[in-house]
C-alpha cells in the first residue's frame, strides 16, 4: 500500500510518539545517572544512547512526512517523566531498588510502543517516497533488542529487590 495517509492523523500519531520519546528519554537519562557504579550502567548507557537516536529518526521521520512538532505534547512526556519520580518507593528519599525495577518495566513499555510506531509506518508508508532511505525495519530490530536487553536487566533487578534474599 502507498502511503497516502491522511496528514493530520499522522502528525497526531507521530507527535504522540514524540511525547513518549522525550519522556523515555528523561527515563532513561535518569536511570542511567542513579546507576552509574553499578552492573545496570552500561546496559542503560546503551539503552539512553540508542534512545537519543530512536528519537532523532523520529524527528528526521517527521520532517521527511511534512508533520509539524506539537511543543505541548513534547512538553506534556518530559513533565510527565519528573512527575513519575513522585511515586512512592520504599524510601522516603532517595533511589530504591524498587525505583530500578520500575523504571526498567515502564522503559520495557515505551520501547514496545516504539517498536509499533515503527511496524505501523511500515505497513501505511511502504513505497511512500518520502522514507527513501529510512530503514524502519532494522528500527524494528533494534527496539527488539533493546526490549531483550530491558527485560534481561529488569529480571536481575525484580530479584534484587523482592526475593528474600535481595
Amino acid at each position: 500500500m502507498t502511503a497516502c495517509v491522511p496528514s493530520d492523523l499522522l502528525a497526531i500519531y507521530l507527535n504522540d510518539h514524540l511525547a513518549g520519546s522525550t519522556g523515555g528519554l528523561e527515563l532513561a537519562r535518569r536511570a542511567l545517572g542513579a546507576n552509574r557504579g553499578t552492573s545496570f550502567e552500561a546496559p542503560l548507557e546503551r539503552l539512553a544512547t540508542e534512545i537519543a537516536e530512536d528519537r532523532e529518526a523520529l524527528l528526521d521521520v517527521m520532517d521527511r512526512l511534512g508533520a509539524r512538532r506539537d511543543h505541548v505534547k513534547q512538553w506534556a512526556g518530559w513533565l510527565a517523566e519528573k512527575a513519575g519520580r513522585l511515586k512512592p518507593n520504599g524510601r522516603l528519599l532517595g533511589y530504591s531498588p524498587l525505583s530500578r525495577v520500575l523504571e526498567l518495566e515502564v522503559l520495557a513499555l515505551g520501547i514496545e510502543g516504539k517498536r509499533m510506531l515503527w511496524r505501523a509506518l511500515g505497513e501505511v508508508a511502504a513505497g511512500d517516497p518520502r522514507l527513501d532511505g529510512v530503514d524502519l525495519a532494522a528500527l524494528v530490530r533494534r527496539a527488539e533488542g533493546q526490549r531483550r536487553l530491558v527485560e534481561r536487566q529488569r529480571a536481575v533487578a525484580a530479584a534484587m529487590a523482592l526475593s528474600p534474599d535481595g
